[in-house]
């Protein structure tokens, strides 16, 4: 992970990370119409800060929450820098194979496509206290885009902020 800042570490960011996801899980914008549960592609969850923070672990901790809430499914065949588990569709090469039992192979149109894309920043934010003082404020931000009309269902941030001296930061 990287050096801890003003005793800044992964736990702060996994608990932003907690409360942003409590917080779409609140205001019921996972909450499907009719009932049954939304597809969710996980986006990117870009890092802006000066920071080393494994955002991978981030998005396993954001999908552990969302996938236990069950209001939500994951793909892991459809991801912003390409599917996370390319076997989905190295499966399907197997079609024309004599050698698999064809009845046994993935068949056309199965796959399910997302409904919903859940993208993110961490941007970073150095504020002056006073003379020989600031905070570092760290901003983690998500959004939930419908991926049919591209308009964003929720939002939210939450807000880290260490104190220390000009030197520490």
């Amino acid at each position: 992970m990287g050096q801890a800042v003003m005793g800044l570490d992964y736990r702060d960011f996994q608990k932003a990370a907690s409360e942003a996801i409590s917080s779409m899980l609140q205001s019921g914008a996972v909450n499907k119409p009719g009932g049954g549960r939304y597809v969710l592609a996980i986006s990117r969850i870009v890092n802006d800060t000066m920071q080393r923070i494994d955002t991978d672990q981030l998005v396993k901790k954001i999908r552990v929450e969302l996938l236990q809430s069950g209001k939500v499914v994951v793909t892991t065949a459809v991801g912003a820098g390409g599917a996370e588990d390319k076997m989905a569709m190295q499966a399907r090469q197997l079609r024309n194979s004599d050698e698999f039992n064809q009845s046994t192979v993935a068949g056309k149109g199965q796959m399910i496509a997302p409904d919903l894309s859940l993208s993110g920043k961490i941007i970073q934010r150095n504020v002056k206290v006073s003379k020989g003082t600031q905070q570092v404020e760290y901003y983690f931000q998500l959004t939930l885009t419908d991926i049919n009309t591209g308009l964003a269902f929720w939002e939210g941030e939450s807000v880290i902020g260490k104190r220390g001296s000009n030197k520490s930061v």
